[in-house]
């Protein structure tokens, strides 16, 4: 993720509707927890850059990625996690209702 410059958020990596969406739900439910993200440019490259991306599973890391990046999360090491979540509106983790796979 990159900071500086004008407000806006971008997401690149071959996201579809449903991943485009999800910067309006990240922005609600981070809103809706009480925390307060400082307006600048936010982009998030969702690799490898040519596979489709579907599905809402890529809320919760991408929020995770934004509240590290603004410094509300600290010292996290996710080296070895997989995360996978839909946001709800008020910040609350929806299950996800379908298998993850490697591609391999």
């Amino acid at each position: 993720m990159y900071h500086g410059g004008l407000p806006s958020w971008d997401i690149v990596g071959l996201p579809d509707t449903s991943v485009r969406e999800s910067k309006e739900r990240i922005k609600a439910a981070i809103k809706n927890t009480g925390i307060k993200i400082e307006s600048r440019r936010i982009v998030i490259n969702l690799s490898p850059a040519d596979t489709k991306k579907e599905g809402s599973i890529y809320d919760l890391p991408m929020a995770i990625g934004i509240l590290i990046s603004n410094e509300y999360l600290k010292e996290v090491n996710l080296s070895n996690a997989v995360i996978v979540g839909e946001l709800s509106l008020d910040g609350k983790i929806n299950k996800i209702n379908r298998s993850i796979s490697n591609g391999t």
